[in-house]
C-alpha cells in the first residue's frame, strides 16, 4: 500500500487541507477499483467500514492477492468534516455556497464526444481504453475556483477511469439500499446480493450530475451517440447507502466489509474463490418510482411504519401533530413498495421529508434525487 496526499488550495489565509487516498496492487495490471466514504462528511458508517476494509486489503497485498488496483479514499470530504458547530456536524452542504457534496460533478461527456470522433472503431477493447484516456484529460483540464471544487476534480479524477466506483454513503434512519444506473442494473446484482440491499433504485439520469452518476452516465451516453461502434457499460458506478446515520458498529461494519471483499473477488479485482451468491432480497426498481413523502405542517412526527416494512398503498406511514391547533395529519402511502428510509428527525417543518418508499411503477420525472 501506499498513500498519497493530495494539497486542497487554501480557502483562507493561514489554512490549507488535504485528501488522503490509499492505494493498493498496480495500475494497469488488472481491474481497477475506486472505493470513497464519508463525501457526505456526516454519514458515518462508511468510514467504519473503509476501517475494517483498509486492513483486509493490507493483508491481501502482503500476500500478492490484488489482481489490478483499488484505490480507498476513508475521508471523502475533509471539509465538511470540520463544518460543526455547537457539537452539530454538518457535512452534507458546503456551509459557504450552500451547495450539496455530492451534486454538480462536472459533465465530460460534451468533450468527449467531440475528442472521440473519427477514433472509435470496431474493437471495444479498444474503445474503453480511449475513452478512459480522453476522459482523464477532460477530467484533468476542468479549472476550478474554490476549495471544493478542487475536492471534486481530484475524487474525480481517481474514479474516472475506474472498472468499479462504489460511493459509500448512508441515510437518515433507512435499510441498506443502492442507487446506480439502469444499464448496470443487472452489473449491480452480485453486489446487491452480497451486501444483502432491501432496495435497488435505478435511472439513467437522477438530477444534479452527483458523483456516481460523473463516472457511469459517460458509458451509456456515448454508446448512444456512437450507436455504430461497441461500447459497453465498463464502470460499474453505484452508491450504497450502509443504513441509517446511527448505524455505526463494528458488527455491522465488519460484515459489509466482508460482502465488498466477496464483490472485489466476484469482479476479479482480488484473487480467491469467489463465494456463492445470496438470494436477492430485492429486484430493481425505477427512482422514478420513489414516493418522497412530506410532511403538510410542521409538528411533532409520529411513525406507524419502520424501515424495511413493506407498504401497500393507503397505509399509514406517520402523523404529523400539531400540538398548539391540536390538529393530527395523518400520512399515507400512495404506493406500493419497500419503506426503505425515513428521517431521524421527530419534528418537521412544513414541507420536509418524512420517509421514501421504493415503488415498482415510475410516475416522477425532474430531479429525482431532490437534496
Amino acid at each position: 500500500m501506499h498513500t498519497q496526499r493530495h494539497a486542497l488550495p487554501s480557502s483562507s489565509i493561514g489554512t490549507q487541507r488535504e485528501l488522503i487516498s490509499d492505494h493498493f496492487g498496480a495500475p494497469g495490471r488488472g481491474p481497477k477499483a475506486y472505493l470513497q466514504a464519508a463525501l457526505h462528511a456526516d454519514e458515518i458508517p462508511g468510514m467504519l467500514v473503509t476501517h475494517h476494509l483498509r486492513q483486509r486489503l493490507i493483508e491481501l497485498e502482503q500476500r500478492g492477492q490484488i489482481r489490478g488496483e483499488i484505490i480507498l479514499v476513508s475521508v471523502a470530504n475533509p471539509i465538511g468534516l470540520a463544518q460543526s458547530e455547537h457539537g452539530v456536524l454538518h457535512g452534507r452542504f458546503e456551509r459557504d455556497s450552500g451547495i450539496n457534496f455530492n451534486r454538480g460533478y462536472f459533465n465530460p461527456v460534451p468533450a468527449l464526444k467531440s475528442g472521440l470522433v473519427g477514433k472509435l472503431g470496431a474493437n471495444a477493447t479498444h474503445n474503453i481504453a480511449l475513452i478512459r484516456q480522453i476522459a482523464r484529460e477532460v477530467v484533468s483540464a476542468w479549472q476550478t475556483k474554490t476549495e471544493t471544487e478542487a475536492l471534486k476534480k481530484i475524487l474525480l479524477g481517481m474514479a474516472i477511469d475506474a472498472d468499479i466506483m462504489l460511493d459509500l454513503h448512508c441515510d437518515s434512519e433507512a435499510v441498506l439500499h443502492l442507487y446506480t444506473g439502469t444499464p448496470l442494473a443487472e452489473a449491480a446484482a452480485p453486489l446487491a446480493a452480497l451486501l444483502g440491499a432491501r432496495a435497488v433504485l435505478v435511472a439513467t439520469e437522477s438530477g444534479e450530475q452527483p458523483f456516481d452518476e460523473a463516472c457511469g452516465r459517460i458509458w451509456w451516453e456515448l454508446a448512444a451517440h456512437f450507436d455504430d461502434v461497441p461500447i459497453p457499460p465498463a464502470c460499474l458506478s453505484v452508491t450504497v447507502e450502509f443504513r441509517g446515520q446511527l448505524d455505526v458498529s463494528h458488527a455491522l461494519a465488519q460484515a459489509d466489509a466482508v460482502a465488498l471483499l466477496a464483490f472485489l473477488a466476484h469482479a476479479g479485482v482480488t484473487d480467491g474463490a469467489p463465494v456463492p451468491l445470496p438470494a436477492p432480497q430485492c429486484a430493481p426498481t425505477p427512482l422514478a418510482g420513489v414516493e418522497p413523502l412530506v410532511a403538510p405542517h410542521a409538528g411533532v412526527l409520529v411513525f406507524a411504519a419502520v424501515p424495511g416494512q413493506i407498504m401497500q398503498p393507503g397505509d399509514l406511514v406517520a402523523e404529523v401533530i400539531d400540538p398548539i391547533q391540536g390538529i393530527t395529519t395523518p400520512l399515507h402511502a400512495s404506493v406500493g413498495g419497500m419503506l426503505f428510509a425515513r428521517t431521524l428527525q421527530r419534528f418537521v417543518q412544513r414541507g420536509g421529508g418524512v420517509a421514501k418508499i421504493a415503488g415498482a411503477v415510475a410516475f416522477r420525472t425532474g430531479n429525482l434525487l431532490g437534496q
